[in-house]
């Protein structure tokens, strides 16, 4: 799919999406949309590797018959569904039971089947609970199919999402199937959604431009920047990921296989989600990934606070769009904190150097960090000042 097909999916699914929303607002109706466009992805990449699988078993459905292939599939085959799901297991890391696959889903949406929403429910609970071998609790938490905003009893509810998955489903039909730019879309919809909302952009993901600019710092070779890039990161770690934007900026500048082990880390339990859908719409397999939901500043990661050194994780990179001039409420005991007590506290008025500080503390010793902060820390005085002042004079900034 060219660029420019890409950015007429998001336009036409963006379009759906005004259309149908209604009197909802933009922040409720983007959970539903991204929910299935996240679906799609998912359902479109299980039935391509189910073909490849089954390769001439893989049946031909009737005219007359209403079910998916793989329906059909495991109707005539009982006996072989629990070595075939091992088998998906083991290649793309996932299963999902044929009711639940997108295009059962669209299909009991283009009949307005009544038992649409419960399958829905049914369905977002499995794959949260066992489609993956990583459980990703809460996953569609925030997409709540009993709102009284999608009607107030059940036949209101199931005729409204009927009606948003046809028109999801026809706009998709107009597109090829590539879910790389179901991915794409998925990035651009973020954005209208966050400007639909009145919410800056950056709140969800990194503008494209600055995030190459990021992947291509974090990713040079920190001892001899002028040989270029490194040919691969262990891990990399981003404690404000939004929905993994920047991450996937990383990961996508360094080519397929080249990165360990992606950390995100995001405070927003709505933007925690899109992070985690992200990361697999982008085809990274769940065993490459870990978002934490939780806040960075008070450290509440389990796996951050580690006191034993040697057992402390650490990262080759680290980048981060925090929010900017976060105002905080750090107490006497954070002082004592070891990612602060060396350099001090940022003042309240402005978390900027507390994030950089956190990054920096689980950095590699030849790691290389790439952060984006208000041009205040350049120059503001008092304690920011002496932070400051001290990163420069141990040699721990590039410019």
């Amino acid at each position: 799919m060219t660029v420019t097909d890409q950015q007429r999916l998001g336009k036409t699914l963006w379009a759906i999406a005004d259309q149908l929303r209604g009197a909802m607002n933009a922040d409720d109706f983007r959970d539903y949309m991204l929910a299935f466009l996240f679906l799609r992805y998912l359902s479109d990449n299980y039935e391509v590797a189910a073909k490849k699988e089954l390769g001439g078993d893989y049946p031909k459905v009737g005219p007359d018959d209403s079910r998916v292939p793989l329906a059909l599939w495991y109707a005539n085959n009982p006996g072989d569904v629990v070595d075939f799901e091992k088998q998906m297991r083991r290649k793309i890391h996932y299963v999902i039971k044929p009711p639940y696959l997108w295009s059962s889903i669209a299909g009991m949406a283009r009949n307005d089947d009544g038992e649409l929403l419960n399958v829905l429910r049914e369905g977002f609970k499995y794959i949260e609970n066992e489609s993956f071998h990583s459980t990703f609790q809460g996953l569609f938490s925030e997409i709540n199919l009993s709102s009284e905003k999608l009607g107030k009893a059940y036949p209101d509810k199931n005729a409204k999402l009927c009606n948003i998955i046809k028109e999801i489903a026809k706009g998709l039909s107009e597109f090829s199937t590539d879910t790389d730019a179901l991915g794409d879309a998925y990035e651009y919809l973020i954005g209208q959604f966050a400007a639909g909302s009145g919410k800056k952009a950056g709140e969800f993901y990194t503008p494209q431009q600055i995030s190459s600019i990021l992947s291509a710092i974090v990713t040079l070779d920190s001892q001899e920047p002028a040989t270029g890039q490194v040919p691969r990161l262990g891990s990399i770690y981003d404690f404000a990921c939004g929905s993994g934007s920047l991450l996937l900026n990383v990961r996508r500048h360094m080519g397929p296989n080249s990165i360990g082990k992606i950390y995100g880390q995001e405070k927003n339990i709505t933007t925690y989600n899109l992070a985690r859908m992200n990361m697999l719409l982008h085809g990274v397999k769940d065993t490459e990934f870990e978002i934490y939901h939780g806040d960075t500043l008070t450290n509440d990661w389990d796996f951050l606070r580690e006191t034993n050194p040697a057992k402390m994780p650490k990262f080759d990179a680290v980048v981060a769009n925090p929010p900017f001039s976060y105002r905080w409420e750090p107490g006497e005991a954070m002082g004592e904190d070891v990612r602060f007590k060396n350099y001090g506290l940022a003042p309240k008025s402005a978390a900027d150097f507390a994030f950089l500080l956190h990054g920096f503390h689980f950095l590699k010793d030849q790691g290389v960090m790439a952060i984006i902060l208000p041009h205040g820390v350049l120059f503001r005085g008092g304690a920011e000042e002496r932070i400051r002042t001290k990163l420069l004079k141990d040699g721990h900034i590039d410019t």
